[in-house]
């Protein structure tokens, strides 16, 4: 079965792989049912949607039903105002058919203009608190994208004691020595804190360029089991951090098998020897 590791401060031992639901987007039901059934069946504990992930919610809820007690649940929102956060939140439960989630997230939370706004007078963090206070949700985070995310990540800490992040991590963004460095900086905060770190883009080979999208990732993503073996095996072997899956359900059966082989003997230093060779660039430059 896949490790455990505490989720922060939550409380809650989710397991290091993390279900990104982003690979329900837009699927039949029947297709959502069969990969809730592959989670059950490797233990996967630990839900992560949003709002803006198509019908993912919708494809959520039915599970939610026979299921919710068995998962640590997580949805995120892109609004940045008080009162538009509250009516994604009130949509986002009942698309989940619960009365609850455990962790919402402010998503994509990078451009500065957008912090200001949902940090400020009226904005998401005061929907934010106010869902925690009603029990709507347990616990607060942020998740984003690109180079300064880790930079952002840390502005928000240092504003609001956030249970959460969430941000890219794989070896080419760890190559950026900008990206690397507030990484690391925004690990060390984490760390100190207790709030729970998640990565995303693990099997991303790069961008698509001009090649035919043949998965339903926006990057390209690894593909064969050991490509993805070693992908998988890199996230798992630093300490400390959850891996989120693929936003692909053809590629999360290989994700997870990857997942429950992973060989703890194995530094993440000689994994990326491996992985040099490769083909592979930064989404995010």
């Amino acid at each position: 079965m896949i490790p455990k590791l505490l989720f922060g401060r939550t409380g809650h031992k989710s397991t290091r792989t993390l279900f990104g639901a982003a690979a329900l987007w837009n699927v039949t039901q029947d297709e959502a049912d069969r990969t809730l059934d592959m989670l059950l069946a490797y233990g996967v504990n630990h839900i992560d949607t949003a709002a803006s992930y198509g019908d993912a919610e919708l494809r959520i809820g039915p599970w939610m039903k026979r299921y919710r007690d068995q998962f640590f649940l997580a949805t995120k929102t892109e609004e940045r105002t008080y009162q538009t956060a509250k009516e994604e939140l009130y949509r986002s439960l009942d698309k989940l058919q619960t009365d609850h989630v455990d962790l919402w997230q402010m998503h994509l939370l990078v451009e500065p203009d957008e912090w200001e706004t949902a940090m400020g007078p009226g904005g998401a963090l005061e929907a934010f608190l106010e869902a925690r206070e009603q029990g709507l949700t347990r616990f607060l985070g942020v998740t984003g994208h690109g180079v300064n995310v880790a930079e952002m990540h840390l502005k928000s800490l240092e504003w609001f004691d956030f249970d959460s992040v969430l941000l890219p991590y794989n070896p080419t963004m760890m190559q950026n020595p900008r990206y690397a460095d507030g990484f690391e900086r925004l690990t060390a905060v984490c760390q100190q804190r207790n709030v729970a770190i998640q990565t995303i883009k693990s099997l991303a080979r790069g961008p698509w360029g001009d090649k035919p999208q043949t998965q339903t990732t926006w990057y390209e993503p690894f593909t064969t089991q050991a490509e993805i073996d070693l992908a998988v095996h890199w996230v798992l072997s630093r300490p400390g951090v959850f891996l989120n899956t693929v936003g692909d359900t053809t590629l999360l059966p290989k994700v997870l098998d990857a997942a429950d082989r992973w060989d703890t003997a194995v530094s993440q230093a000689e994994i990326e020897t491996r992985m040099r060779q490769l083909a592979m660039e930064p989404l995010f430059t």
